[in-house]
């Protein structure tokens, strides 16, 4: 499988990267590819019909629409990995060309940290319903709401196109088998036959930009909604705010915590067996979108009644 290695291939990139998909599972790659396609059609189906309810009803109030940039992420994100992940799991294809393989990798990334930009956002929209709830309506009009979408797709543009340009520079010296089922980043560029330092410390530096700045913003809202629903003076407002919050706090612990297992267990990859990371990168991209339409459609008596409506 390896490309025969010239000069000119030395100063340049490979032609195409072979998937070799889950490394030490290859015969039970059409076992496991049955309850991955399984949650993939969930996650395609739940999105689907939170999209089609939120765009169909006009009733729904402007936050919901953070509710609609979040299933358009959870689709992109699932559709940027999923076919080509089936793709070599059933081997029906397991090459993927070096431009396709840098736009994976890019789509993969700015989806995510969009994605992250907007739970950011719904932490914010439930700290003004909860703690300025007079002004509500006022601050979150519908064109906040449209710009608070366009910064979510600048700031992820921004941290994610460098990777490009860093993956491009790299020379491969014909290495071209990739043990995953879909391109990231430090997987491609573990491939390279140089020093990739400066590709490790970027991902550190955009993983500080995107995770670590978010995460802190959302636990500091947090901080102030506990704050404010521990002042309140009525004893109903407590559990009807604490239940408006419930629904993303889940998705929250959905999204996080499969993101921080990946991260913490490519950090510590020499203690973790090579399947098991693989296993947990292809869960993360599934998982999460399928079950946040279900958190919201079972913790949201509003989005309940219009998808009963719709269907």
């Amino acid at each position: 499988h390896q490309v025969m290695a010239t000069p000119n291939l030395l100063r340049s990139h490979p032609m195409f990267f072979i998937l070799v998909g889950i490394p030490g599972m290859e015969k039970s790659h059409t076992w496991i590819s049955v309850p991955v396609c399984m949650m993939y059609s969930a996650a395609l189906l739940g999105n689907l019909v939170l999209l089609v309810t939120i765009v169909k009803d006009r009733s729904l109030h402007e936050p919901v629409y953070f509710l609609c940039m979040l299933a358009v992420c959870n689709l992109l994100l699932s559709a940027a990995t999923m076919p080509k992940t089936f793709s070599v799991l059933w081997s029906l294809s397991t090459q993927i060309s070096f431009s396709g393989c840098l736009a994976q990798t890019f789509s993969i990334y700015f989806v995510f940290v969009a994605e992250l930009a907007i739970l950011l956002a719904m932490a914010f929209d439930r700290y003004i319903a909860i703690c300025n709830p007079l002004r509500y309506t006022a601050i979150l009009t519908r064109s906040v709401v449209g710009k608070v979408g366009v910064a979510a797709l600048i700031r992820s543009f921004c941290i994610i196109f460098p990777a490009i340009f860093l993956l491009k520079r790299l020379p491969y010296c014909g290495h071209n088998i990739m043990p995953h089922t879909y391109c990231k980043h430090i997987g491609v560029a573990c491939l390279a036959c140089s020093d990739i330092s400066i590709n490790i410390w970027y991902g550190v530096a955009a993983g500080f930009l995107s995770v670590g700045l978010d995460a802190t913003s959302i636990t500091i809202s947090y901080v102030l909604i506990f704050r404010c629903l521990w002042g309140l003076l009525s004893p109903r407002a407590s559990p009807e705010a604490l239940h408006t919050c419930g629904s993303h706090l889940c998705v929250i612990t959905m999204f996080y915590t499969p993101a921080a297992f990946s991260f913490l267990a490519q950090r510590f990859s020499q203690h973790v067996p090579r399947h098991v990371l693989i296993s947990l990168a292809n869960l993360y991209v599934v998982v999460p979108p399928m079950l946040n339409p279900i958190v919201y459609g079972v913790r949201t008596r509003q989005i309940q009644e219009h998808v009963a409506h719709l269907l």
